[in-house]
Order: C-alpha cells, then sequence, then structure tokens
C-alpha cells in the first residue's frame, strides 16, 4: 500500500530550486517598467542553449493518446449499438461545457426572500396568501440554474469515454509535464485519481512516469465507469493482462489517515459534487492524503476556475496541521503567489483557463486536431523559494513588429500587461517573450511596488 514515505524523495528547498530551473545568473532579466536599462546581452542567462528553449518554456506538443488506448476505445465504441453516437457525444458535450455549479441554499433562500418582498410590493392584500407562495416558487425555476447529478450507467459511461475521454488525457497530461519540467527528479511511485472515470489520469500519468509508478488507486462511485475503466486497460475486453500494472479500482475513498499518496488527482470530478461543503470535504480528505502534490483540474470556464480557487484557498488557509504531515501546502502552479486570484477580483471576472492541442481518437466524426481548453491548480507540500517564482503568461501572446504583448500573473498578485521591446528590455527577454506561449513563465522579476494595470480587458488584434 501506499505509505507517506511514497517516492522518498522530500520536497526540499534544494529540490525546488531543482525543479523551478533557476541558477543564480538568470534570476532576473529586466524589470517590466518604462525606462529599464538595457540587458547584458553577453551575460550567460541560456548557456548554450537556444532562446526557444529558456528556462520559463513549459509547452508542451499535441498530444497524442497511446496507441492501445486510442484501439480499446475505438473496439469498445465499435461494439455498442447506440444510436446517433455523433449527435449524443456533442449534447453531451455541450450539455458538460456550459455546466454551472449547483445553488447553494443560503443563496437559493436569499433569492426567495428577494422575490417575496418584491411581490409584496405589487400584491393585492386580499390576495397574498393565496398567491405569493406559488409565486415565488414559479419564479425560483424560472431563474435558478436546476443542476442535476449524472448517473452514470453504461450506457452513459460508454458516451462519456467517446465525448471526454481524450480531451481529458490532454488536460491531466500537461499538468503532468509542469511537474516534470520543473521538478524532474521528482519520481512517484503511488496515485490516487479521485473520479477516475474512464481512467485517462492512469494512462497520463503511466505515460510521464511510468518508469517508477508502481501503484495506481482509481476511485469513482459509479461502478459502470470503474468497469469501463477495466477495460480499456485491458485491451477493450474483460480478460487479458491489462496495459498498466498495478492499478486497483475502489468505488470509495481509503478510510486509513496514515494512507498517503505521491500524487492525488481530481480530474473533471469536483464540479460533479452537489454541493460547496460536499467539494470542501473532499478537498479537506484529498489533501490529507497527498504526500506531494495535489492536482485539480476543471473545464476552463469561470465555474471551473472559480471552484479551484476555492479549493485553493482552503488548502492554505488550513488551520490545523496535520499530526501525520505537518508540512504546509503551497502553490506549486500557475499562480505564481498565495494571494488572491486577480482574475476573480477585476471588474469583468475572467478564468484563469489554458490550452492544450491533443489528436482525438479518430472516431467518423472526430478526426481533426483538436485544443482542449481547462483551468488547474497544482498544490504541493514543503516550501518554495519566494525570490525564484515568475509571472505566469495568462492570455495568448500577441507579436507584433518590434515589440511583443505580454499578460502576466505575477507574483505581487497583480495583473501585468507588459509590451516588450528589444530597445527597452534587452534583445535575450525580447526574444525569450518572443518564443514564449500562454501558459509558459516568462523569466523576469517585476517590483513589487507595481500597480495593478488594466490588463484584464482582451488586447487589440
Amino acid at each position: 500500500m501506499a505509505t507517506a514515505a511514497g517516492a522518498g524523495c522530500l520536497l526540499t528547498l534544494r529540490g525546488w530550486r531543482l525543479g523551478l530551473g533557476v541558477a543564480p545568473r538568470c534570476r532576473a532579466l529586466a524589470a517590466l517598467v518604462p525606462g529599464v536599462s538595457q540587458v547584458d546581452n553577453k551575460s550567460d542567462f541560456l548557456g548554450k542553449k537556444s532562446h526557444r528553449r529558456h528556462p520559463g518554456i513549459l509547452q508542451l506538443s499535441r498530444v497524442r493518446l497511446p496507441q492501445a488506448l486510442v484501439d480499446a476505445a475505438t473496439l469498445l465504441l465499435l461494439e455498442s449499438s447506440m444510436p446517433n453516437m455523433e449527435k449524443q457525444v456533442q449534447a453531451l458535450t455541450n450539455y458538460l461545457w456550459s455546466r454551472h455549479l449547483p445553488i447553494e441554499p443560503e443563496e437559493l433562500q436569499r433569492r426567495a426572500v428577494h422575490l417575496e418582498k418584491k411581490f409584496l410590493e405589487n400584491a393585492d392584500s386580499c390576495q397574498m396568501e393565496e398567491k405569493l407562495h406559488g409565486d415565488v416558487l414559479r419564479a425560483l425555476r424560472r431563474t435558478t440554474y436546476h443542476w442535476q447529478e449524472l448517473s452514470y450507467n453504461e450506457g452513459l459511461s460508454l458516451l462519456y469515454m467517446a465525448a471526454r475521454l481524450d480531451g481529458g488525457f490532454a488536460a491531466v497530461s500537461r499538468a503532468f509535464h509542469e511537474i516534470q519540467a520543473r521538478f524532474p527528479e521528482f519520481q512517484p511511485q503511488t496515485l490516487m485519481d479521485f473520479g477516475s472515470g474512464t481512467g485517462s489520469v492512469t494512462w497520463a500519468a503511466h505515460s510521464t512516469w511510468g518508469q517508477s509508478l508502481r501503484e495506481y488507486m482509481c476511485v469513482d462511485s459509479s461502478a459502470a465507469m470503474l468497469d469501463l475503466a477495466e477495460k480499456l486497460l485491458k485491451g477493450g475486453s474483460e480478460s487479458g493482462l491489462p496495459y498498466v500494472p498495478g492499478v486497483f479500482f475502489r468505488q470509495f475513498l481509503p478510510v486509513s489517515p496514515k494512507v498517503q499518496f505521491d500524487v492525488v488527482v481530481s480530474a473533471f470530478s469536483l464540479s460533479e459534487l452537489p454541493s460547496k461543503a460536499d467539494r470542501n470535504d473532499i478537498v479537506q480528505t484529498l489533501w490529507r492524503k497527498t504526500s506531494h502534490f495535489l492536482i485539480l483540474v476543471e473545464n476552463g470556464t469561470k465555474a471551473g476556475h472559480s471552484l479551484l480557487m476555492d479549493a485553493r484557498d482552503l488548502v492554505l488557509n488550513e488551520k490545523e496541521k496535520s499530526p501525520l504531515d505537518p508540512r504546509p501546502g503551497f502553490v506549486f502552479a500557475p499562480c505564481p503567489h498565495e494571494l488572491q486570484c486577480p482574475q476573480l477580483s477585476a471588474p469583468k471576472p475572467l478564468a484563469c483557463s489554458f490550452s492544450q492541442a491533443y489528436h482525438p481518437i479518430p472516431f467518423s466524426w472526430n478526426k481533426k486536431p483538436k485544443e482542449e481548453k481547462f483551468s488547474m491548480v497544482i498544490l504541493a507540500r514543503g516550501y518554495p523559494e519566494e525570490a525564484s517564482r515568475w509571472p505566469r503568461i495568462t492570455q495568448p501572446v500577441l507579436k507584433r513588429p518590434r515589440h511583443v504583448h505580454c499578460h502576466l500573473c505575477c507574483p505581487d498578485g497583480h495583473m501585468q500587461h507588459a509590451v516588450i521591446t528589444a530597445r527597452r528590455h534587452g534583445r535575450d527577454l525580447y526574444r525569450c517573450a518572443r518564443v514564449s506561449s500562454w501558459g509558459d513563465l516568462l523569466p523576469v522579476t517585476t517590483p513589487s511596488e507595481l500597480p495593478p494595470s488594466s490588463a484584464q480587458d482582451p488586447p487589440e488584434s
């Protein structure tokens, strides 16, 4: 079983320095303020590497699913007799993408009181007692989002596989790549996947750390989903040898508080819980079971991002430290700080999301390359080195003649719109910015006294 010892590699201060790829000679290139002195282009910032491989590059090339997974999924879909598969897949995809979080009881009560007061102002006193209650209920039905829990039976599980297996694999692969690129010494041995569904996390983890992982714990409340995930591992059949060894399936989380895993993942699962209280309980349980990294992934929508920020703040503000693992938590990615998310506090809140290109499973309707838009937060146990945090690029980089627009989330908790030129910031930083992409880190320091800018507005074309 998994133990707190895990992979046996403590996330020490030295380890984080190595993982972040930071060397003293490249701590700072320039400050993103007017009038900054030009960077010395003769400095040994890049060594013998090209600018396209600067230390902040985290982009992952177009993801391709393992051929064994593609073959198994194709076989299961061909064996099914589900009619109008393409239309049903599109309908489920649209539904999952447009889904909102369930309304909380307190908010529902507040709306009911507001409507009651509104109707009382305009109601006839003789009809008030008879109609008020019914009017409030009808108004609530019209104006309130009706969240419903999805019950994954055999048919819906297969439909979900056709709609989300490849996109989910791409998003989780990008999250794993962030850890691998910044902390290559990390070699996990155990992994737990909460809400494992079709098992895409297991396949992505095996593609990333297959040489070290020896135990995968898949937890899902749906027995049909677990059966489907096991069939995918066995090539689409109920017998045969699994492609990934050491995979275990459960419908409930391990009870023992002593059981920890090197990596704990929840991908597109927290949004399936019926209330904030349920989400908080699960997040706290997952964090207690985390030895090194807790990875949370959701759709790249405002609802998905808001949910992840609630989970992030819950872990960071944890008052009671576990006696079994007293190490504090911090944000490993994507935030370069533990402050309030500037995207949510903006006048027009935006979702902090990322995009990962992938080759979809080549079903008849699904042959062109796609992009998966997702939000993520990676929490880690240990002590980060504050001085080595670099701003995160939060929007597509706009390349213009002799200048580059970068929208950055900075370590001081502010958003900055940096217009980088070779003349003002030096040739090295300009070239690094020009080859960077959405989701990369820009290797530059920003002074903490900079005021927040109006970089929330979409950039002009």
